[in-house]
């Protein structure tokens, strides 16, 4: 069950191409990642690349829900915004039309994660 290199499509998918993140998106995303891992917050991540969002998941302990989802879902590009961070309730904690702007929800001083 190979992907088909040019279109990025798989058999699983219906031939309809998966939303992943592009070169630039994980590297600011990995960053972000290693920061908090650096201050104790964060401790594992998970990605998953689907026919219409791309998730990028982190977690504070080794459990099964994360504690933040940050997606990217192309068909809302043009109404709210592809990109939207998820809290661990299902909350949407923003909503953007860029990646930059999206990760300001995770800045010092914007919010506290209580335990």
């Amino acid at each position: 069950m190979a992907l088909d290199p040019v279109s990025g499509s798989g058999p699983s998918s219906g031939g309809l191409p998966f939303v992943f993140f592009e070169r630039r998106e994980l590297d600011r995303l990995m960053r972000l990642y290693g920061q908090r891992v650096a201050s104790g917050e964060w401790r594992d991540y998970a990605i998953a690349g689907l026919a219409e969002v791309a998730v990028f998941s982190v977690f504070r302990r080794a459990s099964e829900q994360p504690a933040y989802r940050i997606e990217k879902r192309p068909a809302l590009a043009r109404k709210q915004g592809a990109w939207s961070v998820v809290g661990e309730g299902g909350m949407i904690l923003r909503r953007g039309h860029e990646l930059e702007q999206v990760l300001k929800v995770f800045e010092k001083g914007k919010f506290k994660v209580v335990d």
